[in-house]
């Protein structure tokens, strides 16, 4: 416990330092703001000519930075030697086997520490600050004109989006372009230790569409026209995942308490339904709405051993309405009631807490 005050208070105190400097690109761990923002970042860009996508993904990322270019990055701005003393100490503290032994750590971050988001967001700027370098102030991508005159030429103009160790460089360009900066990334990121998952590192055409923070997001032609659009949709591992914890929880010879089973249900399907609200997730939410009831009717009737004019009789009204699913007075969350709204994309006018002009 008294490792972990520690930790949090060193993150109240370098955060603002590094802050500061962090690139408008990443969006993990970084005070207000989060996944949603990321994706209408690509949705921002895609609809702009951004075409061909590198969906990269650093492996074991966490686990394999090099302490020593990491502290390099550190002292880059803190000069305090407690505060670097202690940033290396929790680097190589180790960790505590599941058969009780200590392992040394001589790479990567400590995984659940309160610190290693953002030691690791510190690593990863290296990155951002690289492929982001030609859109700051003077650079050769800083304004629309300067972007529109390498495109005359023939020149690429690129945007990267980055969420922890997952990002995609959005390529205005050809295929070739996006090849030529993986080879890029993978030489900047060297240094770290760290080098791209062959296995989930892939370019595409935004046509083909590619996952994202659990989401699956796509160019194509709107139904019934002859205009194209890029369209965020709910990728389907995140549905498979959410299924999976369901059906755990409505075994059908299960015996538990059936309010302790909605409220368990409630905190899933509630907190996945904000989580996509903001995706094309209508049918989706319909969709989990009749699989959830139809899994906790089949645990009842197996349970009391009843037929369906039983279920019937306990949730049709006398006005022949159907009654949602309660018990102790917890009712069944009905995720198809959740509104689907479009979450707007807010680019340079995210606050930062740590620069006046932008609080």
């Amino acid at each position: 416990m008294a490792d972990r005050v520690v930790q949090a208070a060193l993150k109240l105190m370098l955060e603002p330092i590094f802050e500061a400097d962090f690139q408008p690109v990443s969006f993990w761990f970084r005070p207000r703001r989060r996944a949603q923002d990321a994706i209408t970042e690509i949705h921002h860009f895609g609809t702009r000519g951004y075409q061909w996508v590198l969906d990269a993904d650093i492996e074991a990322c966490l686990d394999s930075i090099e302490h020593a270019a990491l502290m390099d990055r550190v002292r880059g701005r803190v000069k305090d030697k407690r505060v670097l003393a202690l940033v290396k100490a929790f680097l190589k503290a180790g960790i505590l086997t599941e058969l009780g032994q200590l392992k040394d750590t001589p790479t990567g971050t400590p995984q659940g520490g309160i610190l290693s988001p953002l030691l690791a967001n510190i690593a990863l700027s290296v990155l951002d600050e690289h492929l982001h370098g030609p859109w700051t102030d003077g650079g050769a991508m800083s304004t629309e004109s300067r972007r529109a005159t390498r495109r005359r030429k023939g020149l690429p103009t690129w945007r990267i989006v980055r969420y922890a160790d997952d990002f995609v460089v959005l390529v205005h360009g050809r295929r070739q372009d996006a090849e030529a900066l993986r080879e890029e990334v993978a030489r900047v990121l060297a240094p770290l230790g760290l080098r791209l998952s062959p296995a989930k590192t892939q370019v595409v055409h935004l046509s083909d569409g590619f996952d994202f923070v659990g989401f699956h997001i796509r160019w194509r032609r709107k139904r019934g026209t002859n205009t194209w659009h890029v369209y965020t949709f709910i990728a389907q591992r995140p549905i498979r995942s959410v299924k999976a914890k369901i059906r755990a929880l409505t075994y059908r010879k299960s015996q538990q308490d059936l309010g302790s089973v909605l409220r368990r249900l409630n905190l899933i399907m509630r907190g996945w339904a904000n989580y996509f609200q903001h995706a094309v997730a209508k049918r989706v939410f319909e969709d989990l709405t009749r699989f959830t009831w139809r899994r906790l009717i089949t645990m009842l009737m197996v349970r009391h051993h009843w037929r369906w004019k039983d279920v019937r009789r306990w949730l049709v009204a006398p006005d022949g309405s159907w009654r949602p699913i309660s018990a102790g007075g917890i009712e069944l969350f009905n995720m198809a009631s959740t509104p689907v709204i479009r979450y707007r994309w807010r680019g340079s006018r995210i606050p930062n807490p740590w620069i006046p002009d932008h609080a």
